[in-house]
């Protein structure tokens, strides 16, 4: 029997892609697994995840990962209908994966907050029988999961690293950190509107724009 993990990274940063990766086992074979001693990517350190990344491809009959953009997340934010936005594109990129890798079963960590939803949301696109499995900290309760999401770090870490390069140090991405958010805030004091890697739908990246606005508006 053919067991894929699936998980995603990056879903609540507000600039770099979310990415979604999935991988797929022998059922025999996922005690192997269980011996990397894998765990939800956040409980790991970066140094951690990057060494493990490797060890998981070598187990894994197939890996398989999907992105989507600042631009594909600004789309679906916008101008989705109700139940057909951000929880919604996750679940595609979710069956994009499992077409993908042809599971018999999927552990995925569901990102609605109704998991039963999640999982009949991916069956949606999906033309072939397979057994899904939709639970919130999946990441943490499945190591098949784990392995999935320390997959997916590891590939969004390497396009912050990549971004870093070309504009600076900006931090991680996410809100929380501050070199994230004093990089939006020169940025946009500095251009007037944000690169195509910053999640403009985002409210935080939207408290810049409307804090240069305001400030344009009393200057005249």
């Amino acid at each position: 029997m053919r067991v894929a993990g699936i998980d995603d990274a990056g879903r609540g940063a507000v600039l770099g892609p979310l990415v979604i990766a999935g991988i797929v086992l022998d059922n025999d074979n996922l005690p192997q697994l269980a011996a990397l001693k894998v765990k939800d990517s956040k409980l790991l350190s970066r140094r951690t995840r990057e060494r493990l990344a490797p060890e998981i491809k070598k187990i894994a009959l197939k890996c398989h990962f999907v992105e989507f953009s600042p631009a594909d997340i600004d789309r679906i934010v916008n101008f989705g209908k109700k139940l057909r936005r951000l929880n919604w594109l996750e679940a595609c990129g979710m069956a994009e994966v499992i077409l993908n890798l042809r599971p018999d079963v999927a552990f995925v960590d569901a990102s609605d907050v109704i998991a039963e939803r999640f999982k009949e949301q991916i069956l949606e696109r999906i033309p072939f029988t397979v057994e899904i499995v939709s639970e919130h900290k999946a990441d943490r309760n499945y190591p098949i999961v784990s392995a999935a999401s320390i997959l997916a770090k590891v590939r969004r870490d390497r396009a912050i690293s990549d971004l870093c390069q070309q504009y600076g140090d900006l931090g991680s991405g996410y809100v929380a950190d501050e070199k994230t958010m004093n990089f939006l805030e020169t940025w946009i004091n500095t251009y007037g509107s944000y690169p195509d890697f910053v999640r403009k739908s985002w409210k935080p990246a939207k408290k810049f724009i409307d804090k240069l606005t305001f400030t344009q508006l009393k200057i005249i």
